[in-house]
């Protein structure tokens, strides 16, 4: 819920039994939680009541110490999907842009669920906020900090985005999808970051010396941000800041304007009422 990570998984139908295998799957990898959040949906309804009666018939064979640690289900109340918009709105970006991208391509199992955990690792690697308060660093802090403990990283590739799909391979064809998610995401992303609403009136700058600002750039790789520190603010003539002179990580200069710029970290207090 604070760090705002997002896991997918793909499976074959919305039983009970199908969402335990995924529960599984998911304590594996990522631990087993104290506490899940969930609508009232009955696939999720069914595995709580499986693994409710699982631990009161069992209670004799469990353990108190992993008894005590059960998992507490929370469910949101019936028909107020809004409840769970925490976890709704990083799901909604991923089914909006993923429909669109995969079109009518037919995928095996294995396919979608390697371009599901390549477009996890996509939105995991969103810069959160600056990493030190060391002028000369401008890493970022990302979802993926708090799972690997490091910056989310993809294999390079090539780009076949502008390339006709007929004349792509299989496995071209998967990355291709994943490059498009990527140019849709990205650009939607950035774009919701610098939204601003009607100016009614006078605001200080967001943009000050030694802030870490989020670049928009184009044809980036796949999982790539590019970050700066502010060294230098440029005032147009009615006083406002117009252009920033930002340091980026490899030491190079550029000018960029501010509609280009995201400061981070991002909240609600960044956004101009």
């Amino acid at each position: 819920m604070s760090t705002k990570c997002i896991h997918l998984e793909c499976v074959t139908d919305l039983t009970s039994q199908s969402f335990i295998l995924v529960l599984r799957r998911f304590v594996a990898r990522r631990g087993k939680p104290l506490h899940l959040y969930s609508d009232n949906g009955t696939n999720f309804v069914g595995a709580n009541s499986i693994l409710r009666q699982f631990f009161e018939s069992n209670s004799d064979k469990i353990d108190s110490a992993l008894s005590s640690e059960g998992i507490n289900w929370h469910f949101i109340p019936p028909r107020a999907p809004n409840f769970g918009g925490l976890w709704e709105s990083g799901i909604k970006c991923v089914k909006y842009h993923l429909k669109r991208v995969i079109g009518e391509a037919k995928l095996t199992y294995e396919e979608l669920s390697t371009i599901l955990t390549q477009i996890e690792g996509v939105l995991n690697s969103r810069p959160l906020s600056p990493l030190s308060t060391d002028p000369e660093d401008v890493t970022p802090l990302t979802p993926a900090h708090f799972l690997l403990g490091r910056p989310m990283t993809a294999l390079p590739d090539d780009d076949y985005k502008q390339v006709p799909e007929n004349r792509l391979a299989k496995f071209q064809r998967l990355q291709s999808i994943v490059q498009h998610f990527w140019e849709r995401w990205n650009k939607e992303y950035i774009s919701e970051l610098q939204s601003r609403v009607k100016w009614k009136k006078n605001h200080p700058s967001l943009l000050k010396l030694g802030s870490i600002v989020l670049i928009k750039e184009d044809n980036l790789p796949i999982s790539a941000w590019k970050l700066g520190r502010v060294t230098e603010l440029h005032y147009g003539e009615d006083k406002v800041v117009r252009v920033a002179t930002v340091m980026c990580k490899d030491r190079t200069c550029c000018k960029r304007a501010v509609t280009k710029l995201c400061v981070l970290p991002i909240s609600e207090n960044n956004l101009i009422e």
